[in-house]
Protein backbone atom coordinates (compact mmCIF):
# COMPACT_ATOMS: atom_id res chain seq x y z
CA UNK A 1 0.00 0.00 0.00
CA UNK A 2 1.35 3.45 -0.87
CA UNK A 3 2.26 5.81 1.97
CA UNK A 4 -0.44 8.27 0.92
CA UNK A 5 -3.13 5.58 0.90
CA UNK A 6 -1.91 4.21 4.23
CA UNK A 7 -2.00 7.69 5.77
CA UNK A 8 -5.57 8.16 4.56
CA UNK A 9 -6.78 4.84 5.94
CA UNK A 10 -5.06 5.40 9.30
CA UNK A 11 -6.05 9.05 9.64
CA UNK A 12 -7.97 10.09 12.72
CA UNK A 13 -10.91 12.41 12.17
CA UNK A 14 -10.22 16.04 12.93
CA UNK A 15 -12.75 18.02 14.92
CA UNK A 16 -14.40 19.42 11.76
CA UNK A 17 -15.13 15.88 10.51
CA UNK A 18 -17.09 15.22 13.68
CA UNK A 19 -19.60 17.91 12.70
CA UNK A 20 -20.65 16.03 9.57
CA UNK A 21 -23.42 13.45 9.83
CA UNK A 22 -21.98 11.21 7.09
CA UNK A 23 -18.84 10.25 9.04
CA UNK A 24 -18.61 7.53 11.68
CA UNK A 25 -16.47 7.70 14.84
CA UNK A 26 -13.41 6.64 12.82
CA UNK A 27 -13.92 9.45 10.31
CA UNK A 28 -15.10 7.09 7.55
CA UNK A 29 -18.16 7.51 5.38
CA UNK A 30 -21.50 6.17 6.57
CA UNK A 31 -25.11 6.44 5.51
CA UNK A 32 -27.11 8.39 8.08
CA UNK A 33 -29.81 6.45 9.93
CA UNK A 34 -33.08 8.28 9.26
CA UNK A 35 -35.29 5.62 10.85
CA UNK A 36 -36.19 7.76 13.87
CA UNK A 37 -36.99 10.90 11.87
CA UNK A 38 -40.68 11.73 11.48
CA UNK A 39 -42.36 11.47 8.10
CA UNK A 40 -43.05 14.81 6.50
CA UNK A 41 -44.13 16.16 3.14
CA UNK A 42 -41.00 17.02 1.19
CA UNK A 43 -40.52 18.77 -2.11
CA UNK A 44 -37.53 20.04 -4.02
CA UNK A 45 -37.25 22.20 -7.12
CA UNK A 46 -34.03 22.31 -9.15
CA UNK A 47 -33.10 23.97 -12.41
CA UNK A 48 -30.35 24.17 -14.98
CA UNK A 49 -29.67 25.20 -18.54
CA UNK A 50 -27.91 23.95 -21.62
CA UNK A 51 -26.36 26.61 -23.84
CA UNK A 52 -26.19 25.84 -27.56
CA UNK A 53 -25.39 27.75 -30.73
CA UNK A 54 -28.05 29.09 -33.11
CA UNK A 55 -27.82 26.12 -35.50
CA UNK A 56 -28.28 23.58 -32.72
CA UNK A 57 -31.10 25.63 -31.20
CA UNK A 58 -32.92 25.76 -34.55
CA UNK A 59 -32.52 22.04 -35.07
CA UNK A 60 -33.80 21.21 -31.59
CA UNK A 61 -36.81 23.48 -32.17
CA UNK A 62 -37.58 22.08 -35.63
CA UNK A 63 -37.04 18.43 -34.71
CA UNK A 64 -33.97 18.22 -36.93
CA UNK A 65 -31.81 16.20 -34.56
CA UNK A 66 -31.21 12.71 -35.96
CA UNK A 67 -31.51 10.99 -32.59
CA UNK A 68 -35.09 12.22 -32.13
CA UNK A 69 -37.13 14.71 -30.12
CA UNK A 70 -34.51 16.20 -27.80
CA UNK A 71 -36.86 17.69 -25.23
CA UNK A 72 -39.02 14.58 -24.85
CA UNK A 73 -36.06 12.22 -24.56
CA UNK A 74 -34.34 14.55 -22.07
CA UNK A 75 -37.54 14.77 -20.02
CA UNK A 76 -37.74 10.98 -19.77
CA UNK A 77 -34.01 10.77 -18.95
CA UNK A 78 -34.51 13.28 -16.13
CA UNK A 79 -37.32 11.24 -14.64
CA UNK A 80 -35.20 8.10 -14.86
CA UNK A 81 -32.25 9.96 -13.33
CA UNK A 82 -34.30 10.99 -10.31
CA UNK A 83 -35.42 7.39 -9.81
CA UNK A 84 -31.80 6.16 -9.91
CA UNK A 85 -30.25 8.79 -7.63
CA UNK A 86 -29.22 6.37 -4.85
CA UNK A 87 -27.45 4.24 -7.48
CA UNK A 88 -25.31 7.25 -8.43
CA UNK A 89 -24.83 9.20 -5.19
CA UNK A 90 -23.43 6.84 -2.53
CA UNK A 91 -24.98 8.33 0.62
CA UNK A 92 -28.47 8.93 -0.79
CA UNK A 93 -31.29 6.85 0.63
CA UNK A 94 -33.68 5.08 -1.72
CA UNK A 95 -36.84 7.18 -1.57
CA UNK A 96 -40.36 6.31 -2.61
CA UNK A 97 -41.13 9.44 -4.61
CA UNK A 98 -44.71 10.52 -5.09
CA UNK A 99 -44.03 12.66 -8.13
CA UNK A 100 -41.34 13.77 -10.55
CA UNK A 101 -42.14 16.54 -12.98
CA UNK A 102 -39.63 17.83 -15.49
CA UNK A 103 -40.27 20.82 -17.69
CA UNK A 104 -37.97 21.73 -20.54
CA UNK A 105 -38.39 24.76 -22.72
CA UNK A 106 -36.39 26.65 -25.29
CA UNK A 107 -35.21 30.17 -24.51
CA UNK A 108 -34.49 31.83 -27.83
CA UNK A 109 -32.89 34.90 -26.29
CA UNK A 110 -30.33 32.82 -24.38
CA UNK A 111 -30.07 30.08 -27.05
CA UNK A 112 -30.67 27.58 -24.30
CA UNK A 113 -32.70 24.64 -23.13
CA UNK A 114 -34.09 25.57 -19.71
CA UNK A 115 -34.72 22.62 -17.38
CA UNK A 116 -36.78 22.56 -14.19
CA UNK A 117 -37.51 19.53 -12.01
CA UNK A 118 -40.00 19.21 -9.15
CA UNK A 119 -39.77 16.10 -6.96
CA UNK A 120 -42.01 15.24 -4.01
CA UNK A 121 -42.44 12.54 -1.39
CA UNK A 122 -43.72 11.83 2.09
CA UNK A 123 -40.56 10.65 3.77
CA UNK A 124 -37.86 10.89 6.39
CA UNK A 125 -35.26 12.53 4.15
CA UNK A 126 -35.39 15.15 1.45
CA UNK A 127 -35.54 14.92 -2.32
CA UNK A 128 -33.04 17.64 -3.20
CA UNK A 129 -30.55 15.20 -4.69
CA UNK A 130 -33.28 13.56 -6.77
CA UNK A 131 -34.31 16.94 -8.23
CA UNK A 132 -30.68 17.89 -8.95
CA UNK A 133 -30.00 14.50 -10.51
CA UNK A 134 -33.11 14.83 -12.69
CA UNK A 135 -31.87 18.17 -14.04
CA UNK A 136 -28.36 16.82 -14.55
CA UNK A 137 -29.53 13.72 -16.42
CA UNK A 138 -31.81 15.81 -18.64
CA UNK A 139 -28.99 18.26 -19.41
CA UNK A 140 -26.56 15.46 -20.21
CA UNK A 141 -29.16 13.93 -22.52
CA UNK A 142 -29.52 17.21 -24.42
CA UNK A 143 -25.74 17.22 -24.82
CA UNK A 144 -25.67 13.59 -25.95
CA UNK A 145 -28.38 14.11 -28.53
CA UNK A 146 -26.77 17.23 -29.99
CA UNK A 147 -23.04 16.49 -29.74
CA UNK A 148 -22.80 15.33 -33.36
CA UNK A 149 -23.54 18.85 -34.56
CA UNK A 150 -21.97 20.87 -31.73
CA UNK A 151 -19.11 19.89 -29.42
CA UNK A 152 -18.91 23.06 -27.31
CA UNK A 153 -22.35 22.83 -25.69
CA UNK A 154 -22.27 24.21 -22.14
CA UNK A 155 -24.24 22.74 -19.23
CA UNK A 156 -24.57 25.41 -16.57
CA UNK A 157 -26.45 26.80 -13.59
CA UNK A 158 -27.58 23.48 -12.11
CA UNK A 159 -28.92 24.52 -8.74
CA UNK A 160 -31.48 23.93 -6.02
CA UNK A 161 -34.22 26.56 -6.18
CA UNK A 162 -36.30 25.46 -3.22
CA UNK A 163 -37.07 22.69 -0.77
CA UNK A 164 -39.75 22.09 1.82
CA UNK A 165 -40.09 19.76 4.77
CA UNK A 166 -37.77 18.20 7.28
CA UNK A 167 -36.12 19.42 10.46
CA UNK A 168 -33.95 21.98 8.65
CA UNK A 169 -37.03 23.76 7.34
CA UNK A 170 -37.79 25.33 4.03
CA UNK A 171 -35.36 26.94 1.60
CA UNK A 172 -36.22 29.19 -1.31
CA UNK A 173 -33.81 30.78 -3.78
CA UNK A 174 -36.43 31.40 -6.52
Amino acid sequence: MSNQLQNLTEAKPDSSALDFTHFNDQGRAKMVDVGEKPLSRRTAVAAGRVLVNSETFSRIRSGGIKKGDVLTVAQIAGIMGAKHTPDLIPMCHPILMDGINLELHLDEQRLSVEIRAVVSCDGRTGVEMEALTAVSAAALTVYDMCKAIQKDIVITDIRLLSKTGGIHGDYCKE
